[in-house]
């Protein structure tokens, strides 16, 4: 076996071995939230190109910094399923179901959505964040942001393929990832640019609190088994 199939077979093997099984198990029946998610974005784009839907979503899964934080954090949740009007919705509909529908098998419904919502409430909160700081500052944004129309998947998918990448230990495909949000950056300082880096931000404090629980519960469970007192961390 050559390098590059040893690397893709140790970053990606498990993942795939995961997945695989679990679609010939139970096929599409495996990612039921998925599914759901693709209808719903599909619904949602389907009625704020209409005349008489557009207000509709925009009453309920319209985000921007400029609106009381109340008001944003309840249509947060909403958010990441309506499709970027400046965007392709096939490009959404991909995202969510492959990220999420990869995500959900290893992972679990429940968790999947935990962590989508955390990576998009994360560039949510920080769009508020670099309004206050102004253009000048290196993490500050110009208050025309503030208009922003603040909505699509992008952020929960980048933060669910980096806790992916995390906990399947394909730490060169997370770095490229990571690497490819700044590169992102770089070429286009944007609002959306800077959320997707906020999610990242977000999402490896997950991974680390994640790490720590584990470290705190294996060396619980060690001592435990050698009637040693449990290790303080």
């Amino acid at each position: 076996m050559n390098p590059l199939a040893r690397l893709v077979r140790a970053e990606w093997g498990p993942l795939y071995v995961t997945v695989r099984q679990a679609l010939e198990r139970r096929s599409w029946r495996a990612v039921p939230m998925t599914l759901a998610a693709v209808c719903l974005t599909s619904v949602l784009q389907f009625t704020q190109n209409r005349s008489w839907g557009f207000g509709f979503v925009q009453l309920i899964g319209s985000v921007r910094a400029e609106e009381p934080l109340g008001r944003a954090l309840l249509r947060t949740p909403l958010s990441l399923f309506v499709p970027a009007l400046d965007l392709p919705v096939w490009g959404a509909l991909l995202q969510i179901l492959c990220v999420f529908g990869i995500a959900e098998i290893c992972l679990g419904w429940w968790r999947t959505l935990g962590i989508a919502y955390v990576a998009t409430l994360a560039g949510t909160l920080y769009a508020r964040v670099g309004i206050e700081l102004g253009p000048h500052h290196p993490l500050g944004l110009p208050a025309s942001d503030a208009q922003v129309v603040d909505t699509g998947p992008s952020a929960a998918v980048i933060g669910l393929a980096l806790y992916l990448c995390w906990r399947y230990r394909a730490y060169v495909t997370g770095g490229l990832v990571t690497a490819a949000m700044a590169g992102e950056l770089l070429l286009k300082e944007n609002l959306a640019g800077k959320e997707h880096i906020a999610a990242i931000a977000a999402v490896l404090a997950l991974c680390g609190v994640s790490a720590l629980r584990r470290h705190w519960r294996w060396g619980t469970r060690v001592s435990c088994e050698s009637g040693l007192p449990p290790i303080q961390s």
